[in-house]
This record gives C-alpha cells, sequence and structure tokens, in this order.
C-alpha cells in the first residue's frame, strides 16, 4: 500500500515518484501480456466493453431467451441439413421441437417468438433434395 500524498506534492509529482519507485523494485518487470499490444485496440469504442469481453470470456450472452431459442432453431434446422444420416437429421428436429413447444406453452422473456415446431417430414425431404441435388 502506497503511503499519503504529502500536503506540499503535487498530484502528478507524487504519482510520477510512485511509479519511478515501483520501477526501480521491479514490480512492473514479468507482468502478463508485457510487450504484446493492447487487445481490441482497433476497434471502435464501446461504452460497455468490459462486459461484452466478460459475456465473451464466459461464452455466456445477453440476449433473450426468445432470441436465443430463434437462433438455436435455426442452427439446428441447418445442422439437420446438414447431418451425416437421417436418424441425426430426425433427432436434431425432434430435439429442438421439444424446446420450441415448452417455449409456446411458457413464452421466454423477450421479443414474441414468432416459431412453430419443424415439420419433420418436410425437414427430411429437403435434406434429401438437397443431398440429391
Amino acid at each position: 500500500m502506497t503511503t499519503r500524498k504529502p500536503a506540499d506534492a503535487t498530484w502528478e509529482t507524487w504519482v510520477e515518484r510512485q511509479i519511478r519507485e515501483a520501477m526501480e523494485r521491479g514490480e512492473f518487470d514479468n507482468l502478463p501480456g508485457a510487450g504484446k499490444p493492447l487487445p481490441d485496440a482497433n476497434q471502435p469504442y464501446q461504452e460497455l466493453w468490459w462486459i461484452n469481453r466478460k459475456l465473451a470470456d464466459e461464452k455466456l450472452t445477453n440476449l433473450p431467451p426468445s432470441l436465443i431459442l430463434r437462433r438455436d432453431a435455426a442452427t439446428a434446422y441447418e445442422a439437420a441439413l446438414a447431418a451425416p444420416t437421417e436418424d441425426r437429421a430426425r433427432a436434431i428436429i425432434e430435439a429442438i421441437n421439444i424446446r420450441i413447444a415448452a417455449a409456446i406453452r411458457n413464452p421466454p422473456p423477450g421479443p414474441g417468438l414468432d416459431l412453430v415446431p419443424f415439420n419433420i417430414r418436410k425437414v427430411l425431404k429437403t435434406r434429401r433434395s438437397n443431398q440429391a441435388g
């Protein structure tokens, strides 16, 4: 812990002296990230940058649950179309349909859901036609 600023010293002089003395003691040697560019230095400034970084580091999102389900439904549809087998495609669609049905019964917070369960037969038919062509 540092000492209190003397009454006769200016803030700038006092702070600079604290930094110089810490450098002489080697307290800035071997810090993580030393010699590396600042992360996100070329990115535009965002007021809540630290929240966005924390969310990314923790692999979290700040989207409302209804939008997350919409995104997951679109991802599941694409995954079903690209699935290696029809059984795997069916399992993917059945899993997302369970989540969609639950959200219809008990709507999650956020914008309107605007989703209905996928018609498994139609998805499989689309998958077959995509693979044939």
